[in-house]
């Protein structure tokens, strides 16, 4: 099998050289990145993320392909008051609100994604747990990404 975190360096890496596009399993889809602090560790991490729109927001779901626990990047976002993501060509500061099953926006928002991100119908049958959603609000654009 596949180390995700290869995968990941590639798909950026992909996602960097293209100004955005992606092939293979992400081809056609909507991708950003997603940068964070390790709550635990400090190291900065990225991640590559399907993103489904509402408004301005972009929305990112923790689904882990269906495990049974939430992806590290959920906490590491819940920890944040602000984090940077990379759409396209361009690099955006978020500020970022955790939305789980109890919240009432979160069957409207996760509607949203799972209607983009399809895929996720077969990820709930792996687990019971229902996936948060993370609402990405822009705020100013940057031209360098945070060291």
């Amino acid at each position: 099998m596949t180390n995700v975190n290869e995968v990941n360096k590639q798909v950026i890496a992909q996602f960097r050289a293209q100004g955005g596009i992606v092939g293979g399993f992400f081809a056609g889809k909507n991708l950003l990145l997603l940068h964070t602090i390790g709550r635990r560790t400090g190291q900065k991490r990225v991640n590559p993320l399907v993103y489904a729109a509402d408004g301005n927001c972009f929305l990112v779901c923790g689904t882990a392909r269906g495990a049974e626990r939430d992806p590290a990047w959920v906490s590491n976002v819940a920890a944040m008051p602000k984090v940077t993501i990379e759409v396209g060509k361009q690099i955006l500061e978020t500020t970022p609100t955790l939305v789980t099953h109890a919240s009432p926006d979160w069957e409207r928002l996760y509607g949203i994604w799972s209607a983009y991100w399809p895929d996720s119908a077969q990820y709930e049958t792996r687990t019971s747990r229902k996936f948060p959603i993370v609402k990405l609000e822009p705020g100013a654009s940057d031209d360098a990404l945070p060291e």
